[in-house]
């Protein structure tokens, strides 16, 4: 009797009716946070009523989890907000666990408890924890949270799963109140057993993704690093940085042409608190939105997010520039960067421009005046920068 038969790849899909994989999702449990952040691009008040009666509630963050297991996801990131706000955090984690997915969790980790800390020790999210470290002092962190007593509570919090040896991560914002503490802050992060790298930061701060606060646009803007400064924290140290950049460009530098999404927008995509599926946290443009209250994850899929994948520039600066650009490889821009930044898909972002610039400076790609879209010789500069 023949129990197995070998297959093809190609004659066998184990997705129902056809349906794409899904490889990650990510969900927003809340806009809300604990935090009032002087950087933030989404948060709203821990009590926000208005938000809080919109978030999708227990069971259709269920409903959601479940389809996305069944389209083959394998990880899931609780984000928001602060996701512990949830008062069903814990019962959707435990879903979440019981349907195999492994759970990244982004939590400033003022809201660790010692009920909390010692379930993820039980029942283990096989991803670490990443929690996000606004000061090393309580007056650089809560100079930047806006909260007193912020920076107590998040050191307890961390505490608490270092005691039960809960994996976590930690990364920061590069802030004007914290910018003098960031040799202390990496060599206190090289002692976490679980860093494996160097802790990552966000220096291009994007404005409010609802654009529902013009006043804070701009104070966030006035929060980001000139070029010259994103430079040089990315070469402080130049050996390492410059290894990595080696391996980097070898690899994934060329132009992109005219094509928007050369990412794995609607392979991963993300769930926003109110139950709009979008390409990625960033970009929540309504023509590329999709509400799962009126729909399923296999149809969005199937039938919405493919055709992001034709899109294509029509700006004629993006046409100009960043089509014929080698370096694009290196930069932010993005149609998520464009579209939080200027409301469009394809519009240059000239601070992102500049910093990528000033990096294929220092490892020798372009010379001082060149613009990276004029040079057709990248190959040969890239062998020549480090080597074959």
């Amino acid at each position: 009797m023949k129990y197995v038969e070998r297959v093809s790849a190609d004659r066998f899909n184990p997705w129902p009716h056809g349906s794409p994989p899904l490889g990650q999702l990510d969900i927003e449990l809340t806009e809300r946070c604990n935090n009032e952040c002087i950087h933030c691009c989404i948060n709203l008040p821990a009590a926000d009523r208005a938000a809080l009666g919109k978030e999708l509630d227990t069971e259709t963050v269920k409903r959601i989890l479940k389809e996305a297991a069944s389209l083959g996801t394998l990880d899931v990131r609780f984000t928001g907000g602060e996701p512990l706000l949830r008062h069903d955090f814990e019962e959707l984690y435990l879903f979440a666990r019981r349907l195999g997915l492994k759970v990244l969790l982004f939590t400033n980790a003022r809201l660790i408890t010692p009920r909390l800390a010692g379930l993820f020790a039980r029942i283990p999210l096989l991803i670490p924890i990443e929690i996000t470290v606004y000061g090393m002092r309580a007056g650089s962190y809560e100079a930047v949270s806006r909260v007193e007593g912020s920076f107590a509570q998040f050191w307890r919090g961390m505490e608490l799963l270092r005691e039960r040896n809960v994996p976590f991560t930690v990364k920061s914002a590069l802030l004007p109140p914290n910018r003098h503490e960031v040799n202390m802050f990496e060599s206190w992060a090289a002692e976490i057993p679980w860093m494996d790298n160097p802790p990552n930061y966000v220096m291009f701060f994007e404005k409010r993704h609802r654009n529902d606060d013009p006043e804070k646009d701009r104070s966030i803007q006035a929060l980001r690093l000139s070029p010259e400064e994103a430079l040089a924290v990315m070469t402080r140290e130049p050996q390492q940085s410059r290894q990595g950049a080696s391996d980097f460009c070898r690899t994934f530098l060329g132009p992109p042409g005219a094509k928007l999404f050369n990412c794995g927008s609607g392979h991963a995509c993300c769930v926003d608190a109110y139950g709009c599926l979008q390409p990625c946290m960033g970009l929540r443009a309504p023509e590329l939105t999709y509400d799962l209250n009126n729909g399923s994850l296999e149809e969005a899929l199937r039938d919405f997010f493919p055709r992001l994948r034709n899109l294509r520039a029509v700006n004629p600066q993006y046409l100009e520039r960043c089509a014929h650009c080698f370096l694009k490889g290196l930069c932010e821009q993005c149609p998520a960067k464009s579209w939080v930044e200027t409301r469009s898909l394809d519009t240059p972002i000239d601070l992102l421009c500049l910093c990528t610039h000033a990096e294929a400076r220092w490892l020798g790609l372009i010379g001082q005046e060149e613009k990276a879209w004029e040079v057709r010789d990248w190959r040969s500069r890239i062998k020549k920068a480090f080597g074959s």
